[in-house]
């Protein structure tokens, strides 16, 4: 194979994402039958077989099309052909909540965490390329979002394992036409219907055109660089955390902090009170930072979950 090629390219970072298993070691390959997912499993095997780990593909059904199943079945044959000896196809029922995407996303994420259970995963692998992590970057960026939401997404959380997120989704195609495999093209992802696929097939290319290549490869540096800004804030917010009384923040503290602390120590004092995850945002935060630095006597903030905060005696009280 030379060294050039698109399928070095992804085994050589999928090889770094396998050095600290161990030999017998299972791990799980999330896989849609798209170019990505399918050119990470044709990577990953072959990884995974020189360290004698045990690679396992999975196919979560969404069932959200008429073909679904069919589609399913085509991708655990093109998986089949690459040699995967365990292929699994797990069909998942989507009730939508808060958007296709996201209800899509959490379901998805439940069905693969239950797979990885069973077989006791110690990581699972997804396809996720630097084209995705561009479009992140930039979706936070329009949404106003902070430090945390800009660094996109995590080539390592917990157990989930991204390592193609400096190779491009051109490259898990060229990969995927080097072994013959015949992927499958999600009409969801040419739909205009979605912001995410207008950033990828409007903006980008737009942006690509007006202030010249590159502009992908610039956004995923900054989602690194940030990653980095926002690990150091939320290792120094949970320490100051860690010295508090959680459900009766001393507000003399929470003065001295530098505001991207304050807010961080806030947000965790909130959601340990009962928030649900995700669901803050700046416009629930920013009344409760009035409570601590333009103090007027206001009354106590309701916040999701039920949670209400309130100052009392120079202090923050959680209920």
């Amino acid at each position: 194979m030379a060294a050039a090629t698109p399928l070095y390219q992804i085994r050589l970072a999928v090889r770094r994402e396998l050095e600290d298993l161990t030999a017998g070691d299972t791990v799980i390959v999330a896989a849609s039958g798209g170019a990505d997912s399918l050119a990470l499993a044709a990577a990953l095997l072959p990884e995974c077989k020189s360290l004698a780990l045990r690679a396992i593909a999975l196919i979560v059904d969404h069932g959200l099309q008429s073909n679904s199943a069919d589609v399913a079945h085509e991708a655990k044959k093109e998986l089949l052909k690459l040699g995967y000896e365990n292929v699994e196809i797990r069909k998942i029922k989507v009730e939508v909540t808060d958007g296709l995407e996201a209800s899509a996303r959490r379901a998805r994420y439940a069905a693969i965490n239950d797979v990885a259970k069973l077989h006791n995963a110690a990581a699972i692998f997804l396809g996720h390329t630097k084209d995705d992590q561009a479009e992140t970057v930039l979706l936070g960026l329009a949404r106003g979002s902070g430090t945390r939401s800009l660094s996109g997404m995590a080539q390592r959380i917990d157990d989930y394992r991204r390592p193609m997120l400096s190779i491009s989704r051109a490259q898990t195609e060229a990969a995927c036409e080097e072994l013959g495999l015949k992927f499958w093209r999600d009409p969801h992802n040419q739909s205009m219907e979605y912001t995410r696929v207008r950033v990828r097939e409007n903006i980008l290319p737009l942006m690509e055109k007006e202030i010249g290549p590159g502009v992908a490869d610039a956004l995923v540096r900054s989602a690194k660089l940030l990653r980095d800004d926002a690990d150091a804030l939320d290792q120094w917010a949970d320490e100051i955390f860690d010295e508090l009384d959680p459900i009766s923040l001393d507000i003399s503290t929470l003065e001295s902090l530098p505001r991207a602390i304050r807010t961080r120590v806030l947000r965790k004092a909130i959601y340990l009170a009962g928030a649900p995850s995700g669901s803050l945002t700046a416009d629930h935060i920013e009344p409760i930072e009035s409570l601590v630095t333009a103090w007027k006597g206001q009354g106590p903030v309701a916040l999701p979950g039920g949670v209400t905060i309130e100052r009392i005696s120079g202090r923050l009280s959680l209920s």
